[in-house]
């Protein structure tokens, strides 16, 4: 079973989280879909869980990566590479040598 290393109640952790659904809904409008539709073009039962990671309140799990990559227009391995900078930012960094959005946030802040 996968485990989040990120503490939910950090205050970085939580900006990231609702980074990463602004990035999230911005694809989503993009190609047009409500949530509702996004929700059954991913196989989610309910259609408020979009509203739930658009909003920073969770996360997309990783075996579903692929199927919301499809949907939402993207070569899956850019979607999980950008997701990734949100959702474990130390290893993004690890494995691509570039700025997260965590360390972008340090520099500027």
């Amino acid at each position: 079973m996968y485990s989040n290393p990120q503490k939910r109640q950090d205050a970085q952790t939580q900006e990231l989280r609702k980074a990463a659904g602004r990035w999230l809904r911005e694809l989503r409008e993009a190609k047009g879909l409500s949530q509702r539709q996004l929700a059954q073009e991913v196989g989610v039962e309910y259609y408020t869980f979009i509203s739930q990671l658009e909003t920073g309140r969770g996360r997309i799990p990783p075996d579903k990566y692929a199927i919301w990559a499809e949907t939402l227009g993207m070569p899956a391995r850019d979607f999980v590479k950008h997701l990734l900078q949100y959702y474990d930012p130390i290893t993004y960094g690890f494995l691509f040598g570039e700025a997260s959005a965590t360390k972008s946030k340090k520099s500027s802040g």
